[in-house]
């Protein structure tokens, strides 16, 4: 006795129409949106322009601060006391924030004292980032 098994009609008879609807509906949806799109660039402003206009904050400079073996504590070359650095440095904080670097670079024979007031100072400007340099290789 032979078994007779029917092949279902519904896959061949699916309607494809309901979903080349949403097809065309997200096409131009998506060509809409980008017109807004495109129009928004295409404004032509001029824009106001100001005197005193100054950027909200200044290019990350980063200070160097020297010590030589007598603890002369020097900025840019010439020699500074701890009131001028800190003056300087809290200027410079006030116009770069969060990116503020100092680079203290001190002599070997210097006493550490020196060193600690310049780093004392970083902290109370608000300098994080501030880091002490040495010379690579084995000490002499």
């Amino acid at each position: 006795m032979a078994v007779e098994i029917k092949r279902s009609n519904i896959a061949s008879t699916l309607s494809l129409t309901p979903l080349i609807d949403v097809v065309f509906l997200l096409l131009i949806f998506f060509l809409v949106t980008s017109e807004f799109e495109d129009e928004e660039r295409r404004l032509n402003i001029v824009l106001p322009s100001a005197t005193s206009a100054v950027p909200m904050t200044g290019k990350p400079r980063e200070v160097i601060i020297d010590v030589d073996a007598e603890g002369v504590i020097y900025l840019g070359g010439e020699v500074t006391s701890l009131e001028g650095l800190q003056g300087l440095l809290e200027r410079a904080v006030a116009s770069n924030p969060t990116n503020q670097t100092v680079v203290i670079r001190a002599d070997r024979e210097t006493a550490f004292q020196p060193v600690v007031s310049v780093m004392d100072i970083c902290n109370r400007t608000g300098v994080t980032d501030y880091s002490v340099t040495t010379q690579e290789g084995p000490g002499a």
